[in-house]
């Protein structure tokens, strides 16, 4: 396991709910191999190891809201213990040892978060609020899970970052014509960073009707963040819930969810296929992106006012603790 002081204590979404059916998911967490599993009370996460011999448990099956092993059969209930050693008399008291290790798991907004935190539930934060998930006004949909060899800090910096708009997504989200940036700030709102709204003049919705839109950025957590969009012309609104899943050093999942107040009766496609098209394009840059830790040192590099976003990130990381996939030399 990756021992990040700050990312093991987080919520960090690990997989969308729906995908979690009858038959166990392996996922990855900061190089901790986890199997997932739907039981009548929920979804739950253990450690992918059997205590008996090593085999992986997401290998297995789910029968009667346990987790069997595929090697011996033996059977681990939805608090880790085990209740069936078939090779033992069913009389026979099974050993206190024979249990998973369990970590805190809850699902919220479609989406399964993990805390590899013991205390999570009780000490830990919460998951980031998303309110749009509930608003009636809004229909969200969950883009694909898209994977980018490239670490968790740079990917979620990259989602933050307006000035590559207009080059990186010339002709869905900015024009090369119109690449200027006006000034804005970023201010510390109760638990996060936000940035005023940030006026860009761009294609609106991929119609060719170009428009002024605004945007608004929310720092929530080091592996989650939001983006508002807003065209004051006709009041519509997207937004998205844009958080990864850190599966090592140089492999990350991002998973967003796309809410929006208008066109809520076309197809969900259009705009599932929109944002899989832009984390393409991103993910050419971010897998190439040297070093390939962010740098947290902001004297590392050279920042413009379009980038205080991206510093307010950058300068949160640094102070919160966290070492996973960021370069922290030149810290005091």
């Amino acid at each position: 396991m990756i021992q990040d002081p700050v990312l093991i204590k987080d919520w960090i979404a690990v997989a969308y709910a729906g995908d979690i059916a009858d038959k166990p998911v392996k996922v990855t967490l900061l190089e901790e191999a986890i199997v997932l599993f739907r039981t009548s009370s929920g979804i739950k996460a253990f450690k992918d190891l059997c205590i008996h011999r090593g085999a992986p448990l997401s290998f297995g099956k789910v029968t009667d809201d346990c987790i069997v092993c595929p090697y011996h059969g033996w059977r681990f209930g939805s608090d880790g213990k085990c209740v069936k050693i078939p090779q033992q008399p069913p009389q026979q008291t099974i050993p206190p040892k024979a249990k998973a290790i369990v970590y805190a798991c809850t699902e919220k907004y479609g989406i399964v978060w993990v805390n590899l935190d013991g205390s999570a539930e009780e000490t830990g934060r919460p998951v980031p609020f998303y309110e749009e998930f509930d608003d009636p006004a809004f229909r969200t949909v969950e883009a694909p899970p898209f994977v980018l060899h490239g670490a968790g800090p740079r990917v979620v910096e990259n989602f933050l970052d307006a000035g590559h708009l207009a080059f990186v997504h010339e002709g869905l989200l900015g024009d090369s014509n119109f690449p200027e940036i006006p000034d804005y700030h970023v201010h510390w709102k109760e638990d996060r960073y936000v940035s005023d709204e940030i006026a860009i003049y761009a294609d609106a919705d991929g119609s060719g009707n170009y428009a002024t839109l605004y945007y608004t950025y929310e720092i929530l957590r080091p592996m989650t963040a939001r983006l508002k969009k807003v065209n004051y012309e006709n009041q519509q609104i997207l937004s998205i819930l844009f958080t990864v899943l850190p599966q090592d050093e140089r492999k990350t999942t991002v998973f967003a969810l796309v809410s929006r107040n208008y066109a809520l009766y076309e197809p969900d496609s259009f705009f599932r296929d929109f944002q899989q098209k832009v984390i393409e394009q991103d993910a050419f840059i971010v897998e190439n992106q040297k070093p390939e830790e962010l740098p947290l040192d902001l004297q590392a590099e050279l920042h413009l006012k379009a980038d205080r976003v991206s510093i307010a990130y950058r300068k949160w990381l640094g102070e919160l603790g966290v070492t996973y996939g960021s370069d922290v030399r030149g810290l005091r």
